[in-house]
């Protein structure tokens, strides 16, 4: 019975109940005493008392009103870039050895060298003053003056001759003694390879101390 009462009022309180009209509410006693309330007429053979009943007015539910979504804040803008670093100069060229760095009014002058030439006409730089003393071949004769019957060796002992460089030209004749040790270590035999090697950093290392890239 309270179920059905419910369903009636639920169906009076429907959202499609837009205007106030009159319901007709039937209340139907059966044989046994049992008491059905419906909005229909009672089925035959039960006591059926009609009531009319104003309905009650409903107004629809207005529609979910569409909230309006406030735009996005914009994003901050990005601090400007600053501008690309410059990039850092290229680091300048490599130092030259240290010894380069001389003050030129501070070099000491180069130390003195010999032009030196042999017998036969070959000739070479030496830091020696004293001119080598080399053996001149001979040629050998028969007792008879004939050179065909000649035996044995024979020569005759020479020294080169030797000469002062010029102050002038010391540093030219300097850096041409460097070339030639350092020819001299490069191309040598495995046994003198330490030698030369040696003698070569003390000619450029001379070169380095008392003669400036330009001079002459």
């Amino acid at each position: 019975m309270r179920n059905r009462l419910l369903l009636l009022l639920s169906l009076l309180l429907a959202p499609g109940a837009v205007s106030a009209e009159e319901v007709v509410i039937y209340r139907c006693t059966d044989a046994a005493g049992a008491l059905t309330v419906q909005n229909m007429p009672c089925p035959k053979g039960q006591k059926q008392e009609k009531k009319a009943m104003q309905g009650i007015t409903t107004v629809p539910m207005a529609p979910a009103t569409t909230r309006t979504l406030m735009p996005a804040p914009p994003a901050p803008s990005p601090a400007p870039t600053p501008a690309a670093t410059l990039a850092a100069p290229m680091s300048a060229e490599p130092t030259a050895d240290a010894s380069t760095k001389i003050d030129d009014a501070k070099r000491l002058p180069p130390p003195v060298l010999f032009q030196c030439t042999t017998h036969d006409n070959d000739s070479y730089l030496t830091e020696d003053s004293v001119a080598q003393s080399r053996c001149k071949t001979l040629r050998t004769v028969g007792l008879d003056g004939n050179p065909q019957t000649g035996a044995g060796q024979a020569c005759e002992v020479v020294q080169d001759r030797c000469a002062r460089v010029p102050d002038g030209a010391l540093c030219d004749a300097w850096k041409k003694r460097r070339d030639e040790t350092e020819v001299a270590w490069r191309f040598a035999r495995p046994e003198n390879i330490d030698k030369n090697k040696a003698d070569f950093d003390r000619v450029a290392r001379i070169v380095n101390e008392t003669c400036s890239a330009g001079s002459r």
